[in-house]
């Protein structure tokens, strides 16, 4: 016995490491994504080799075969109708509207290239694809060129395309193709010093333009320019890691540009962390906003999985994805097939026509990742709760949500509620707090411009129809917000005599959030809590509205009785020297009109559906109902969506408490009774259904007074909301060492580069193209030492050749030597950098705040719309060469040389002055013609070398 038990603690302790290891390798998303420490084997390189090349293959013909099938219906699409979705040779037609689309329908063909290599068309498409790309001379949008969203578009598809079709492309094709990501790369790294992007976190132009800038960067370090992609690299983590400290602050996983925007963010958020991680080690995949992700996405998807939460800017679901996003979250993150679930059911039940199509230029933008990421080892498995609906707040972003991804079905509600601090609680507080100083200097650090004045509102869709919607991506006006407007006015107002919230701006596209009052803008969310199948939700919206108008309260309450009926009450409080007289509230449906209705003298409105009538009623306090007006508002020209409608019901205020009471009714319910009676303190209605009879006690008082929000009683079943239901807001507090943190990551770059930097002379040691590859490496030192270490080197090298050869371990023994002889390049460009940076942050800092016109011009067609042209507009393209094309980025590194070109200038003026004085005062008196030629000659030579002198030193700006 004893002998077959001896080794039984060994085989214990073998399974304990084994089953550790297997767990570390579930939970460490460095395992699934291997560093590639510099051993590149040609291309591809971004996000897979060529040795899983095939495993890709096979995995498009079993696995993968439903994603693969999506990319082979979007090139056929493409295919079929080459045309209409090629760029155009014409560079006035390419840059005369917003064309991210040529950049959005490139990575869906290429990798459809990689996974199908007999697909001759294809690649040929392809081909022609990069070809028109590349003979633009600039991606810029004629009328934005301020604006390098669009740029980044076509930049991150150009290098991804060139990454996979490498092995497709001629040599010249290469070269070619290979100065225009280098051309377009510069520019971006140029940019990012004084554009908005390069300094506001958080916002969705930083992650989609850094991501092309890092895509065109790896190209090009993957080529051997190391000196171009070591300075852009850094660039690029240097503003994206600070951005992903300041995500550690937003605990509920939102992104307070909303959901449609945030999927604009995700989509390169996404892909950077995926890249840094894969070539440089950097490990984001614990980030706690990263695991709460998730229910950003889940619970915002109305019943259906068609629509979203269309808070802030929006279209009615996402603009990217968010398959790519939700595959990615399930393989990296969650590892539990969440993902891939509702990845699938957003998949089957995507809007083929209408409403809620993606649109042509989006719809395959994120095929590529979506297929490289999608891990089929985890089978769909929904969330535990799915099919019970929820109620979820998002702390940060100051959202209720209630009845999200569910089936649409009959007693199915969705309801949505918004009241929260401008830019969301983490930018707020950060901007308000004064934290993390060494990066914030206030609002200019951040961008709210996609925000909408809408404190207080919320949506409502009984049975998964939208009743009441957002008004999508509009004018900024509160009325256009299902929030109140307050009269008269004691303020400048865009629609005098009545007055919205202060984030209001009557001569922008954009929210104003900055200055004044409007940086000051906050609503809050005061209780929120599910009791039985009964919803209550209260918020308090006065900080949204000028001090002036003397608003004690703006305070709404919600309370969903039954899935087909929610019942919204308005307490508006005033000040005892409060101007108002009367508030008008505004109920929106983007899809299809209000018709009145009049029932008893109580004033309603309704929409028709295909499964029937969605009505609503109204009245005050005191049992009066206002006629109401219902309207059509159409946008102006340049917003992608035309308008939205509207049902607008004034209430006159009464001194100091006037309550405003509104019953929303689904197809199902046959409202019988609707009363209201009240006093100060308390709010009481009733509703008599053909089934249900309820009564609802609402205690509006903020005094403190009364321990109970409300209680409800619904078929003598009585149901409670009191103080449990309050939100308690805590404090988050500032990332500790946060710049340490930071400058930790960005140690993990640089080995790369000196890893790459020996493979690359080790490969041309001994060689004829020794010397010129040493001089492209050292470019950026300083030049004595230049020479002295190519001399250095290349006595080396002659002296091992003459050594003849010897054995294998000696001669890789002599080359580890020999690389070692190299200087640090890498130290001396980041000094260099180093003064680069911050010159251009103290300009930064000086200038006036970029005008929001000029910062996001996203999404909008710009083609029949006049913009004043920027002072810095300029093409991309021009110079010839891979050498002079990326100038414009050593120029940026302010190289030592730059002075001695500013000395000869010096001389050489000195001298030409001194020859023109001998020209005009000795040899003017001279008889000789041969001497004053000679002169002449010398003077008209010396004008061509100041000339030269000249454009160098302008060019580097010494």
């Amino acid at each position: 016995m004893r002998t077959h038990t001896r080794g039984a603690p060994s085989v214990f302790f073998i399974h304990m490491v084994c089953f550790a290891l297997a767990s570390s390798t579930n939970e460490n998303p460095s395992v699934v994504i291997p560093f590639v420490n510099a051993n590149y084997d040609s291309y591809p390189m971004l996000y897979f080799s060529k040795g899983e090349v095939e495993d890709l293959r096979i995995k498009a013909a079993t696995t993968h075969q439903h994603i693969a099938a999506r990319l082979t219906e979007a090139v056929q699409t493409m295919l079929s109708s080459p045309l209409e979705y090629l760029p155009p040779w014409d560079p006035k037609e390419f840059s005369a509207r917003w064309n991210e689309i040529y950049g959005n329908n490139l990575g869906a063909l290429a990798i459809f290239c990689v996974l199908y290599p007999k697909n001759i068309e294809a690649i040929n498409m392809a081909k022609d694809y990069l070809e028109r790309m590349a003979a633009q001379p600039s991606w810029l949008v004629k009328d934005a060129p301020w604006d390098e969203v669009p740029l980044a578009h076509s930049l991150v598809a150009f290098a991804t395309a060139y990454d996979f079709l490498y092995n497709y492309l001629s040599k010249t094709e290469q070269e070619r193709f290979l100065e225009v990501i280098a051309n377009a790369s510069g520019y971006m790294y140029e940019t990012s010093y004084r554009r908005g992007w390069g300094f506001q976190y958080l916002h969705n132009h930083q992650p989609t333009n850094c991501m092309a800038l890092l895509a065109g960067s790896l190209v090009m370090m993957n080529q051997g320019y190391l000196q171009e992609a070591y300075l852009w690299t850094k660039q690029v983590l240097s503003i994206m890691e600070k951005s992903i400290v300041l995500l550690r602050e937003v605990t509920d996983g939102s992104l307070y540009e909303g959901v449609a925007y945030g999927s604009y963010t995700t989509r390169s958020l996404f892909q950077y962390m995926f890249l840094v991680q894969r070539h440089f080690d950097i490990n984001h995949f614990n980030h706690p906003w990263l695991k709460e992700h998730f229910a950003f996405m889940y619970r915002t998807v109305l019943p259906g999985f068609q629509r979203t939460v269309a808070i802030a800017d929006s279209n009615y679901n996402w603009f990217y994805g968010p398959e790519s996003q939700l595959v990615f979250l399930d393989k990296f993150v969650m590892r539990n097939g969440s993902g891939n679930w509702l990845a699938d059911q957003i998949r089957r039940n995507r809007v083929a026509e209408g409403p809620g199509t993606p649109s042509k230029g989006q719809r395959w933008c994120t095929l590529h990742t979506e297929f490289l990421w999608y891990d089929a080892s985890l089978h769909s498995v929904p969330p535990p709760d799915y099919g019970i609906p929820k109620l979820h707040y998002f702390e940060d972003w100051g959202v209720v949500t209630y009845g999200s991804a569910l089936p649409a079905e009959i007693n199915r509600p969705f309801l949505s509620f918004k009241s929260g601090k401008l830019g969301g609680r983490a930018i707020y507080d950060i901007v308000h707090k004064n934290k993390y100083k060494e990066w914030i200097k206030g609002w200019r650090n951040f961008n709210a411009g996609h925000e909408h004045p809408d404190q207080n509102s919320f949506t409502f869709a009984p049975n998964g129809v939208p009743f009441i919607t957002e008004a999508l991506y509009g004018p900024k006006y509160t009325f256009l917000n299902n929030v109140l407007m307050f009269s008269p006015a004691v303020s400048k107002s865009c629609f005098s005599p009545w007055e919205g919230q202060v984030t209001e701006d009557c001569s922008s596209k954009w929210l104003k959030y900055k200055h004044d009052l409007a940086a000051d803008c906050q609503g809050r969310v005061v209780a929120a809590m599910e009791r039985n199948g009964v919803v209550f939700i209260r918020g308090e919206g006065v900080g949204a509205y000028n001090p002036k108008l003397k608003l004690k309260n703006f305070q709404r309450n919600l309370l969903l009785l039954h899935p087909q009926l929610l019942l919204l009450v308005d307490l508006i409080h005033l000040e005892d020297d409060s101007p108002l007289e009367a508030a008008t509230s505004f109920f929106h449906n983007v899809d299809v009109p209000f018709e009145e209705t009049v029932i008893d003298d109580v004033h309603g409105a309704f929409i028709r559906h295909h499964d029937g009538i969605y009505k609503m009623y109204w009245m005050d306090d005191t049992g009066y109902s206002e006629k109401a007006t219902v309207a059509s508002k159409m946008y102006p020209r340049g917003y992608p969506y035309n308008g939205t409608n509207y049902v607008n019901v004034t209430t006159h205020l009464r001194n100091p408490i006037t309550r405003a009471v509104y019953l929303f009714i689904g197809p199902s319910i046959d409202v019988q009774s609707f009363n209201v009676h009240g006093d100060s303190q308390q709010l009481d209605v009733f509703v008599a259904t053909s089934e249900h009879a309820y009564a609802v006690y609402l205690w509006t008082g903020e005094d403190g007074g009364h321990s109970v929000f409300a209680q409800i009683i619904a078929d003598r079943q009585k149901i409670l909301f009191d103080q449990t239901s309050t939100i308690r807001n805590s404090a988050v507090s500032e990332v500790k060492n946060y710049v340490q943190i930071v400058e930790q990551n960005l140690q993990h770059f640089k080995p790369v580069f000196q890893q790459l930097e020996k493979q690359i002379l080790s490969r041309v040691r001994n060689t004829d193209s020794f010397r010129k590859t040493a001089e492209r490496l050292l470019r950026f030192s300083d030049k004595r030492q230049t020479e002295e270490a190519i001399d250095r080197l290349f006595a080396i090298s002659q002296q091992q050749q003459q050594q003849g050869r010897a054995k294998k371990s000696k001669k890789v023994a002599k080359g580890y030597k020999f690389v070692d002889a190299v200087p640090d390049i890498f130290a001396q460009i980041e000094v260099n950098e180093r003064k680069v940076r911050q010159k251009a942050q103290t300009l930064a800092q000086k200038e006036l705040p970029v005008d929001e016109d000029e910062e996001m011009k996203d999404l909008l067609d710009f083609a029949d719309i006049t913009y004043v042209k920027h002072k810095n507009g300029a093409s991309i393209k021009g110079q010839s060469g891979l050498e002079q094309i990326v100038s414009t980025a050593r120029s940026s590194a302010s190289s030592i040389s730059a002075s001695y070109t500013r000395l000869f200038l010096i001389l050489n003026i000195v001298i030409f002055f001194v020859m023109l004085a001998m020209q005009l005062t000795y040899f003017q008196k001279a008889k000789s013609l041969h001497g004053q030629r000679w002169l002449y000659a010398i003077l008209l030579a010396d004008s061509c070398v100041l000339l030269w002198l000249y454009s160098s030193c302008s060019q580097s700006q010494c």
